[in-house]
């Protein structure tokens, strides 16, 4: 796997491994703080705190709350590993046999991507499978391009489809060679396959009840997806449903999704909810449609369709001096984060994104092992829980 296609949080956490393997890290050398690891490594917080939980938890390295992290030396664990090799080559000349899977990644840019890849990892722990990531930087070519390189050197694929208007014609292929792969996270309408993902319909209805008992009547559901997803879809498909089962009338301007967070080029950030200053560090853009309409309170409660975007709506409420829950609510898909105590306060719906991880691998593995025999398509579709936090609370007076 080359590099550039190795997820970020293990690059980090290899960066480590060889200064301390080679000693040019010592016990008790205090590491770079996360932000000047987030400006080294060019990667979000959420990717530096995950590398380092991981290093901790395997014993390369301490923390200490307020002060920072430290190295701890090479883990016994390794040492014994290491010593069961003659040779660099010996080990990798192991690694070369072990059957692999694939998995084909859009990228990692928070804790539910994160959660899918561990669930994954986690499940084929005790196999004989070892596992290659591959990311498509959400890029339909780029899929493509993964897909046809990744299919003839390993045994199955587990893929999380890019955001597209159309389907990918390389999964398509791979249905009509038999080959194995499970879809995660959504699936291709009309086009029968394995896949393992969360109810996105229920998961809305939840969070629509949530704040509906809460006499919210002015609610917003919000995504900053480019294209409407299959998932996206189904999610505003359970907000209108559960409004219509409470004879409430759909209001359009609450469905808000035409909006980005993040330019991607200068012509487009005068759309973007964020800016870039001079510095390079990114500001709210005060003139964005969805920034003055969280200001002018144009609904009480919001439904963030992914957890950055929720933090993003947490942040602009605090920027414009609004108080959450007292003057809106917030529920985000997924928990922003465990680990940073700010963020761990969202009430969210909890897709289960590690069992989505786990049984795609139990699918993927009982095709492999059934290859050539037909044992019908799998379908899984995982309950989402609501769990309720301090970002929602009653509806506040009309003004």
């Amino acid at each position: 796997m080359s590099q550039d296609r190795e997820p970020l949080y293990i690059r980090i956490q290899n960066h480590f491994k060889d200064l301390i393997i080679s000693r040019k890290l010592v016990e008790d050398d205090k590491i770079p703080t996360e932000k000047d690891l987030m400006d080294q490594f060019e990667v979000s917080r959420i990717t530096v705190v995950n590398a380092l939980a991981e290093l901790a938890k395997d014993g390369w390295i301490y923390r200490i709350p307020g002060r920072g992290s430290f190295i701890k030396g090479i883990p016994e664990t390794h040492m014994a590993a290491s010593a069961t090799m003659t040779d660099s080559g010996a080990l990798e000349e192991r690694k070369a046999f072990r059957s692999k899977i694939g998995v084909v990644f859009p990228f990692i840019g928070d804790y539910f991507a994160i959660r899918l890849i561990h669930g994954i990892t986690q499940a084929l722990e005790a196999s004989e499978y070892s596992v290659v990531v591959m990311f498509t930087y959400n890029s339909k070519e780029i899929e493509k391009e993964v897909i046809r390189e990744l299919k003839h050197n390993v045994d199955g694929l587990i893929i999380f489809p890019v955001d597209a208007e159309v389907y990918n014609e390389e999964i398509i292929a791979l249905k009509m060679q038999n080959y194995p792969f499970v879809l995660i996270d959504r699936h291709l309408p009309g086009v029968e396959t394995n896949v393992v993902t969360s109810d996105s319909v229920q998961a809305s209805m939840l969070a629509v009840d949530h704040l509906w008992s809460l006499g919210h009547r002015n609610i917003a559901i919000c995504s900053d997806s480019p294209l409407m997803t299959v998932s996206v879809e189904e999610r505003i498909q359970g907000y209108n449903e559960a409004l219509k089962q409470k004879g409430a009338l759909i209001n359009p301007a609450l469905i808000l999704t035409d909006f980005e967070v993040n330019a991607k080029k200068k012509e487009k950030e005068a759309n973007s909810l964020f800016l870039q200053t001079e510095g390079n560090s990114p500001v709210l853009n005060v003139e964005h449609p969805f920034y003055r309409f969280i200001k002018n309170r144009m609904a009480t409660a919001y439904i963030a369709l992914n957890c950055a975007l929720g933090v993003h709506i947490l942040s602009i409420a605090k920027q414009v001096g609004l108080r959450v829950p007292e003057d809106i609510s917030i529920i985000t898909f997924d928990n922003p984060s465990p680990m940073l105590e700010e963020f761990s306060l969202l009430t969210h719906i909890d897709q289960s994104e590690q069992r989505i991880g786990n049984e795609a691998v139990r699918i993927l593995l009982e095709v492999i092992r059934n290859k050539g025999k037909s044992i019908g398509y799998q379908k899984i579709s995982l309950t989402p829980s609501l769990v309720m936090k301090q970002t929602t609370g009653p509806a506040a007076p009309a003004l």
